[in-house]
Formats: C-alpha cells, structure tokens, sequence
C-alpha cells in the first residue's frame, strides 16, 4: 500500500477529541487501524498505554539516550462546508483530503511509516526510538504527561524529541522568497484566567451605572487599546529575521538581516504591521467566553469573561497575572486564574544537535532554508522538557499557504508528493541521529 493510502485509511479514522468526552472507542478502532497498516512496528515494539495515548519503544543498541518521534492522533471537529468530505481521505488532484492532513496525521503516518520499513529491512538502530502519539493533544489532555511521568520515573532523558511545530513553507513572511524550514525552539505557555465584575442585579428597567457587563466591556476595550504588555526581540526570533532577511529586497531585507542591531526599532514597528511576528517576541491575550445573567430583562448580579493568555518569557506567568490584576482593579474587576502554565525552555539553535537536525532537513529537502522560530500555539513538546533539552517542533512535510491556512478551518489537504520525503526525514534522523 502507498503512503498516500495509509494516510487516507487513517483520515477515514475519525478521531476529533472533545473536553469531558470519552471517545476512547473512536481512538481504539483508529490503533486497529494502525496495527493493520504497520504491522513491523505493532509485532517488535513495546507498547505502553496511557489512557488512549500511545507510548512506543523500538529497542536498540543503547537504552540511555533515546530519540523521541511524537505527532498525535486527535483532531478537531470539521465544520462548515468542504470541498471534499472531511474524514473521507479522497485522494484527488494529487492531494489527500480531510481533517488531520496536515495536523498531524500526516507527520504520524511518516513516522509509523519509516520505522515499519526500517524494521522490514532487519535494521537496528543505535538507541532506542520512542513514537509518542496522544489521544488529547487537541484539548490539552493528559496522555503526554502520563508518558512523560512515567519515563521520568525509569531515569529516561530523551537526546532529542521532535513534535509537530513549524513546516516547509515558501514566504513564511510577506516578501521572503525562498522555501523554509521553520524549526520551532521556543514555545510559549498558556494560562486562562476569568475576570468577573459584581453588582447589585436588578431589574433592566431601571438601569444603574457601571454594571458589571458594563465594566468588563471597558476593561476589554481599555486592554486592547492601550496594551499592557512590552514586545521584547529575543534570540530566536532575531536569528529566525536574520536568515529571512537576505531573501527580501528593500530596507526590510536590511533592517531584518541586521535584526540584532535593530532590535529597539522592531520592538516598536511590528506590533502595527504584523500580527504573528507581534505574537513571537511579546505575552498576548485574547478576551475568547462570556457570561452575564440569565434573563433579557435582568441585570447580572455577578458576570465574567475569560482571557486566554500566551505568555512569553520576559513577561512569563507570574508577571503577567500581576499586570492584569493591576488593570482590572481600575475597574473594580476580580481575576481568578484558570490554568496556569509557563513558557517552555528555549532550544539552543547553536547546539551540535540543533545544527545536525539541520543537516537532515537539507539533505531531505535540497535548497530550503533552515530557520528557528518561535510558536505561538501550544504542543505536547512541552511536556518533553522535564525531561529533554533539545526538544525540535517541526514537521517534515512541505505544504503551500491555502494548506497551512487549512490548519483547524475546512478544506485540509496534503500533496502526495510530501509524503516520500516526510518519510525519509525520519529514517535518516533514525540512521544518522
């Protein structure tokens, strides 16, 4: 079977994770799946279970430093209206359609895929190689943390653990000409915190002044028109700038392949002309759930909303909790935190380790760009850090601008033609790392 035909035998899988839902039946039938598609790897390797969560260990020649391959089996819902059905896998055009293409099924099927075929030709590798693939990754669920916990407990401190994150991309930012490979080494964290204003209630007929909706909606405004949160240039992004820069024409191609120098001017500029690179190098927050009473007619004695926060590290948890708690009080607003989360250790892109992934990527994939970069989203890398200092997230599949916007919306697809590529990725990082 070719790996498009796998790829599309484990879309047609539907695996879409929910919070406080149990869908371990839909998780189950997808592992049957798996065990049918890769026999190699289910008849030699360890398998531990963490819940639905898959924990895999290839023996090899040394037991202390493993390889960690990860990219989870949950996807999200597939609403809207598709060109092709969402968890049909059609194969067309010379793509493969459906939710999980790109995140992640297609990196997962890479990974099941190399070792199957490197198993089937006798090898052995050198260390041990773990394939690690949560059933919650979606929603925060608990599955990489379980196998983390319990390597943690065996003393296993992975040489290198690569997750989902970056991928090929041509012009990751407007006028970059070339194709990159974006390596993610900074993640930031999460925290979710709920702000809630109170009141005395009453009747809607009769309104006061400053009721508690009324509050909120004048902390929301005054937090995204005067942001209290300061951008910082850090190593990652002035590295990931200066290796952008040299593909752009004009005085951004100057000013980014001189990005440690300009720091101070970029701080202040790209907070107003770009959105992501704003997110890469300052905390943000975005104001995502609401609730006020119960009734059209009835004002709420008690009423919140929920800020989702990714916080960056010269403005981590603790600081930013504090400037919030700062600004709300102006407004006579409570903040109780939700969750609370630091961002990850920053992978250093100067290490041998680093620049040998590199090696990899361009023996792979001839002429692209290796670039670290700082993810704006959350992955289940970050509880590989407990345990792992060199923990990559990136992808080795190459996808245009229409696929990585596809990411979470309708019409997610892959080209076939990735695929080979994604594969071979993994066996040389297996052989050669």
């Amino acid at each position: 079977m070719r790996p498009e035909e796998k790829l599309s035998k484990m879309i047609q899988c539907e695996t879409v994770s929910a919070v406080d839902v149990d869908n371990s039946h839909k998780f189950q039938a997808f592992h049957e799946v798996l065990r049918s598609l890769f026999p190699h790897v289910f008849s030699t390797c360890e398998i531990n279970k963490f819940g639905e969560a898959l924990l895999l260990r290839w023996e090899g020649k040394d037991h202390d430093n493993p390889i960690v391959l990860m990219s989870h089996q949950d996807v999200v819902a597939a609403e809207g209206e598709w060109q092709e059905p969402p968890f049909s896998g059609a194969i067309k055009d010379g793509k493969i359609w459906g939710r999980g293409t790109v995140d992640t099924k297609g990196s997962l099927m890479c990974i099941f895929e190399a070792v199957d075929e490197l198993i089937a030709d006798g090898y052995v590798p050198s260390r041990d190689i773990y394939i690690s693939s949560s059933d919650g990754e979606e929603v925060n669920g608990a599955g990489a943390s379980l196998a983390v916990d319990y390597l943690e407990a065996k003393k296993i401190h992975p040489y290198l653990v690569l997750d989902e994150g970056g991928m090929i991309k041509a012009e990751p930012i407007k006028g970059a000409k070339g194709r990159f490979a974006m390596m993610g080494t900074l993640e930031k964290g999460t925290c979710n915190f709920r702000f809630i204003a109170r009141g005395n209630g009453g009747h809607a007929s009769a309104p006061g002044k400053n009721t508690p909706l009324v509050r909120l909606g004048e902390f929301m405004a005054d937090i995204e028109k005067h942001d209290p949160f300061k951008a910082k240039m850090n190593d990652t992004t002035i590295t990931m700038f200066s290796r952008l820069g040299p593909t752009m024409k004009g005085g951004m191609g100057f000013v980014l392949r001189h990005a440690r120098l300009f720091s101070p001017l970029l701080e202040k500029v790209l907070p107003s002309v770009n959105r992501l690179a704003t997110a890469m190098i300052k905390t943000t927050i975005a104001f995502t759930m609401a609730k006020g009473s119960e009734g059209l007619n009835v004002l709420p004695e008690m009423a919140y909303v929920t800020g989702n926060c990714r916080v960056i590290h010269h403005t981590d948890a603790e600081e930013t909790l504090r400037i919030l708690q700062e600004r709300a009080r102006k407004y006579d607003i409570e903040v109780e935190t939700i969750n609370f989360n630091h961002a990850c250790p920053t992978v250093d892109h100067n290490s041998a380790l680093f620049h040998r992934v590199e090696d990899v990527i361009r023996e792979v994939f001839p002429g692209v760009i290796t670039c670290p970069y700082a993810m704006t989203g959350g992955t289940d890398a970050k509880h590989y850090t407990r345990i792992s200092d060199c923990v990559i997230r990136f992808a080795p599949l190459e996808i245009n601008n229409q696929q990585y916007e596809s990411i979470h919306a309708i019409n997610e697809n892959i080209d076939i033609d990735t695929l080979p590529a994604g594969i071979e990725f993994y066996k040389k990082i297996i052989r050669e790392i």
